[in-house]
């Protein structure tokens, strides 16, 4: 796919009447461990990033370039997370969901349309309440959403790199906290950490 071919999305939004749009995508929603994270981006009209697209189809070197010249770039980004202990307390959608607009409402200057990955925009307990719209797999489709999934994605991975520091027995430094075999066996091994989703580990 060509990169102009990413900005289909905003150019739609462009047409409406939206003059700042930005893409809003999470990262962390299915880990044993460590917070969730989310990302807005507003870039800046049809900019070309080489190599930009779903962050999860992209090495973790291209991902560390990348996340560097989109907030060198970006007309304004934010990033936000809500930690295991409160998606304990309610549950991983409203988690996302509160992650994503507290991410959009970090934006300065401010957006007044976003592009929302995935096909959800509220949960129990938060929703998305900037004017949006939602979009299944958006991280493939649009440029400002690819960016957040690699500002989200990347802010994520340091934040469970440094935990690896703090609780070296878990080795998140491998994982990220996601459930691999190794994750299950130094789980076993320990107990969780205070950074684990306890309603996550129900099949310990």
């Amino acid at each position: 796919m060509e990169p102009t071919d990413l900005w289909t999305l905003e150019r739609e939004a462009w047409a409406e009447g939206h003059a700042i749009v930005c893409g809003c995508d999470e990262a962390g929603a299915g880990p044993l461990a460590g917070p969730v994270y989310a990302a807005a981006v507003v870039l800046p009209r049809e900019l070309e990033l080489p190599g930009l697209n779903d962050s999860k189809k992209l090495s973790a070197k291209k991902r560390d370039v990348l996340f560097d010249l989109i907030r060198e770039q970006a007309v304004s980004w934010a990033v936000a997370s809500v930690d295991a202990a409160e998606i304990d307390e309610t549950d991983i959608l409203t988690a996302r969901m509160k992650a994503m607009q507290l991410a959009i409402d970090q934006l300065d200057p401010p957006a007044d349309f976003a592009l929302i990955d995935g096909n959800r925009d509220k949960g129990k307990g938060a929703a998305i309440t900037a004017p949006h719209r939602t979009v299944v797999k958006g991280d493939s489709l649009s440029a400002s959403i690819a960016a957040a999934s690699i500002l989200a994605k990347v802010s994520r991975d340091r934040f469970m790199e440094a935990m690896a520091v703090q609780y070296p027995q878990y080795a998140f430094e491998k994982h990220k906290g996601y459930g691999t075999a190794l994750h299950y066996e130094k789980l076993r091994q320990y107990g969780p950490s205070p950074i684990h989703r306890r309603t996550f580990l129900k099949n310990l």
